[in-house]
């Protein structure tokens, strides 16, 4: 990180977290001309619309889903990034994808790029844990189990080969305890019909 050359700036930033929002900044009492001079000396990085990431934080490979996860807090990680996450697919995500309740306002988010789905809102928070995007650093993701579920439920979108090998792949690591725990999830989304025939046949 080069260095910040104002004392009192440096002063200041060190009391905000690794990763933080415009607002904590001007709370530290950093002006969005502080911020500027902060991009340009490079001790912040600039992750998206008002989200800002300290230099010498420590290294990460998830800043695109800290800064959304920040813009947008009442979201949780889903689809292809949280299956990526739980390591169900190999694919890279192009976008990080995120869903809210249905009824609630859909976040704007234009960098990082992002797709936001909505959900029903009774079933909202099944299946949420919390993912360590950063050290000391974690943003809300459904488990692989629900991950699953989903993507066998939406397959229609995000592809018929992709749900059905992060499903394999799952069951292959988790075998009947998993398949357990997809019914359960699949029981609780009304998906239970799609889950199940595809459990045994993977399992057969």
């Amino acid at each position: 990180m080069t260095a910040v050359k104002d004392p009192i700036r440096s002063q200041r930033l060190t009391h905000l977290p690794p990763t933080f929002t415009t607002a904590q900044a001007h709370q530290a009492r950093l002006s969005s001309r502080d911020l500027a001079t902060l991009v340009g000396e490079r001790a912040v990085d600039d992750l998206s619309r008002g989200v800002y990431r300290k230099a010498d934080a420590p290294e990460t490979a998830h800043a695109d889903l800290l800064a959304v996860c920040i813009r947008a807090p009442h979201a949780v990680v889903c689809g292809e990034s949280a299956l990526a996450l739980h390591e169900l697919i190999d694919d890279i995500p192009t976008a990080v994808h995120i869903a809210v309740p249905r009824g609630t306002r859909r976040p704007t988010i234009t960098y990082p790029p992002t797709t936001v789905a909505q959900y029903a809102a009774q079933t909202f928070s099944l299946g949420v844990e919390r993912f360590e995007a950063a050290p000391g650093e974690t943003v809300p993701v459904y488990n692989a189990a629900r991950g699953v579920v989903d993507a066998m439920r939406h397959r229609h979108r995000i592809g018929e080969t992709l749900a059905l090998s992060a499903l394999g792949r799952y069951l292959r690591r988790d075998g009947r305890r998993g398949a357990r725990e997809l019914q359960d999830i699949a029981r609780e989304l009304g998906a239970l019909s799609t889950i199940r025939p595809a459990v045994e046949a993977v399992l057969a």
